[in-house]
């Protein structure tokens, strides 16, 4: 049957044995929705989108059924089975006797007012059922499937090719839905992002990271009834549902920002970075909540061609894409450009260990003033020097020559194409500081300064470990600690948008996780 005449004939009451005011019919880019009070029928479009075909019969079978399986991991109480739509030559009937026009996926009805994106619109969701989405989503993701065919959807390849499939799909929309000027930057900064962080990409699949998820986790498809549901997962297209989980966190994310919510967004994130450990992914959340954004962006404005669809609904459509295109271009705003990260401090306060997990995560280019002091003088980065306090290689105008040249060294990173680079160095005047943010202006890189504190005893008993262990770059010794304390100038000029202050007592992992989370704010 037609679309239009199935929903005509969808539109009769005595079909599920309701009142009329009772059956509701809805649809989207993809399906036509059957609700009544105590169950929905969800029948699949005969459409060919590209990245899906239900333009047979027996592939929308195949995918209903694929959609009641995949679904039963996280909501089996929701999903019912899969129905066939019958004509007998006279009427149509759900599993009755005849010639099977189409199939259906029966589901028990969920509460509307229960969704999360209308408990948002009458501002009654609280940190706690966040916390509650964070950890089903975490534990869902922790018993993911993964292995070498899932994890093929994480490669670059397959992460290019759904990001260059969007801009393909979006062209006729130009105009329409975005701008010229939109889909050029947009486009622009995704691959700029890619190719600046290839090893991240693939660091994640070394991680374990690629998992079979949900593939469309968004504020409809969560439900506080009878417990917690998060239903209707991507069933056809293995390729948009089996993924980094990055992309899943930042899907939500994304979402909750759009519903001008970005504190419930940043709690999620930090409740399920909390759960995991995977602080890594908080590098790529920008990147994916932009290529998520753009998704939704794309797969509304699809509306807009469909005649089926109402042309109010059209002109809803419409504006509803047009803000999700403006709000991927708000997060690609941070994907244009590189990053420069200042690591400043006293010494002994683990800015070196810092940087070292910053650069590892995000594959940064690392430049340690220790070592471009020690190579200066021709020494090995190891070779001690105990030198009194700003005497020798530590003099003022050898430190000023130690700087320049970390300066120069990060300047030609950034022109290289480097997505990050990382200076650890103890900052201590403000001249080298601002010098060095005036080279992050010059470059077009975002800077951040980002301070190493810890109390004096933790400092000292570092800096006796570490003389005692013997054979590092770093010189500091806490007589030499007392004295550059007395020296620091505080960072007292640096903006607050790019200062982050960190109590780097704490392990490593939980300060680098500390330090993405800010950055993500």
């Amino acid at each position: 049957m037609e679309t239009t005449e199935l929903m005509t004939a969808l539109s009769d009451p005595a079909l599920y044995g309701v009142r009329a005011e009772e059956l509701t019919l809805e649809q989207t880019h993809i399906s036509i929705v059957c609700l009544t009070p105590e169950v929905v029928y969800k029948i699949k479009k005969p459409v060919d989108l590209g990245f899906l075909d239900f333009t047979t019969l027996e592939k929308r079978r195949h995918f209903c059924e694929e959609e009641v399986r995949l679904n039963s991991r996280l909501s089996p109480e929701v999903y019912l089975g899969v129905v066939p739509l019958t004509w007998d030559g006279k009427r149509l009937a759900f599993g009755g006797e005849g010639e099977i026009v189409e199939y259906a996926v029966k589901m028990k009805r969920l509460p509307q007012e229960r969704l999360l994106s209308h408990l948002l619109a009458r501002d009654e969701v609280t940190p706690e059922m966040i916390e509650a989405v964070a950890a089903k989503v975490a534990d869902f993701h922790e018993r993911g499937e993964r292995g070498p065919e899932v994890d093929r959807y994480g490669s670059l390849e397959v992460i290019r090719y759904n990001t260059e499939e969007n801009f393909t799909q979006t062209e006729p929309f130009i105009g329409r839905t975005l701008s010229r000027e939109q889909f050029e930057f947009l486009s622009t900064a995704t691959r700029n992002f890619l190719r600046r962080n290839e090893a991240v990409f693939e660091e994640r699949i070394a991680r374990g990271c690629i998992r079979d998820c949900h593939g469309d986790l968004h504020t409809e498809h969560v439900c506080f009834a009878d417990g917690l549901v998060i239903f209707d997962c991507i069933e056809f297209n293995t390729r948009f549902r089996c993924s980094d989980v990055a992309a899943e966190v930042a899907f939500l994310a994304m979402d909750l920002d759009a519903h001008d919510r970005p504190d419930l967004a940043r709690h999620f994130v930090r409740e399920y970075v909390a759960r995991t450990g995977d602080a890594q992914l908080l590098w790529l959340l920008d990147f994916y909540k932009c290529y998520r954004a753009y998704v939704r962006g794309k797969v509304v404005g699809f509306q807009l061609d469909q005649p089926e669809v109402p042309p109010e609904a059209k002109e809803a459509a419409r504006r509803q894409a047009q803000g999700m295109f403006a709000l991927a271009e708000r997060y690609a705003q941070t994907l244009a450009r590189p990053v420069l990260f200042l690591l400043c401090g006293l010494m002994g306060t683990g800015k070196t260990a810092l940087a070292q997990a910053l650069a590892q995560n995000i594959d940064a280019e690392l430049l340690r003033s220790d070592v471009v002091r020690k190579e200066l003088a021709g020494l090995a980065p190891d070779t001690p020097q105990r030198e009194p306090f700003e005497q020798g290689i530590y003099a003022p105008e050898f430190s000023r020559r130690t700087y320049e040249a970390l300066r120069e060294r990060a300047a030609k990173a950034l022109r290289q194409g480097r997505g990050a680079v990382v200076l650890d160095a103890s900052f201590a005047s403000r001249q080298e500081r601002q010098l060095t943010l005036a080279l992050a202006q010059q470059e077009a890189a975002q800077a951040y300064v980002v301070e190493c504190a810890c109390p004096e005893e933790v400092v000292r008993q570092r800096l006796e470990v570490r003389l005692e262990a013997g054979r590092d770059a770093s010189d500091g010794r806490w007589e030499l600690y007392q004295q550059q304390r007395a020296a620091f100038e505080p960072c007292t000029e640096v903006p607050e948008g790019q200062h982050i202050l960190l109590d780097t007592a704490r392990p490593v992992a939980a300060c680098l996780q500390e330090l993405l989370l800010q950055l993500t704010a």
